[in-house]
């Protein structure tokens, strides 16, 4: 693990559930880098964990704000973390 690698919990609020968030999100992470998880919560939110470079993460976490053409982003949390050893980006059931 990089030492200058960050980590950020985002919880997503809005219309970003049944609507190929989760997906999306992977498939941005992966193009991006970075590691981590994304997965529903059960008030209607998607809470995602993100390690990579500050960079990465930022276009993360700016993809966030928008999302998909199908999904409406309310607003996002964002809370940064210590590093933990991650080994990939996948969606949790």
């Amino acid at each position: 693990m990089d030492r200058l690698e960050k980590q950020y919990e985002i919880v997503v609020h809005g219309r970003v559930q049944g609507v190929g968030f989760r997906y999306a999100a992977r498939k941005q992470a992966r193009s991006l880098g970075l590691k981590g998880w994304i997965e529903n919560q059960t008030d209607g939110s998607v809470r995602t964990l993100v390690q990579g470079s500050q960079e990465a993460c930022n276009s993360y976490i700016q993809w966030c704000r928008s999302g998909t053409a199908y999904s409406w982003v309310e607003r996002i949390e964002i809370e940064e973390k210590p590093a933990s050893a991650l080994s990939h980006f996948r969606i949790l059931i």
